[in-house]
């Protein structure tokens, strides 16, 4: 038996802007992407603006997967919604570059900087309101 955790974000009309931020941010690939308006047995339920939203995507980063929705009228941010992605490389070069990318136009939470416990280690809300910690993990 296998068992792997996926972070699942979800956002309220911003997930292809979203992809696309990943896309330069983190290097994220896109596996798969499925809008309202394609999804089968819903043809016509809803309005031009809503079947253009992304039902459900599937990105890679790395070796992992990160999936995202868009929740279009709910609130992504409810109690039980809420995500922490950490993003672990084994590089401070490569750790540093993904903090300064997530980091614009959101809030710094933790500089980046040297820890006890990672040599180059911070903590990022980027501008869709999803939080990231990097971590850079040097194997010996």
């Amino acid at each position: 038996m296998t068992v792997k955790l996926t972070p699942y974000i979800t956002l309220e009309g911003r997930v292809k802007e979203a992809i696309q931020f990943y896309e330069q941010a983190i290097g994220a690939e896109i596996l798969s992407m499925v809008t309202y308006g394609e999804m089968p047995d819903m043809p016509g339920t809803f309005t031009d603006d809503l079947s253009n939203l992304v039902a459900h995507a599937k990105l890679k980063v790395g070796v992992t997967e990160l999936m995202l929705s868009d929740a279009p009228g709910g609130s992504p941010s409810e109690n039980g919604k809420r995500v922490t992605i950490c993003i672990t490389t084994n590089e401070v070069e490569e750790s540093k570059r993904i903090y300064e990318a997530l980091r614009q136009e959101g809030q710094v939470n933790m500089p980046f900087k040297e820890e006890p416990f990672s040599p180059g280690f911070g903590d990022v809300t980027d501008k869709f309101g999803v939080t990231f910690q990097i971590y850079t993990e040097i194997e010996d």
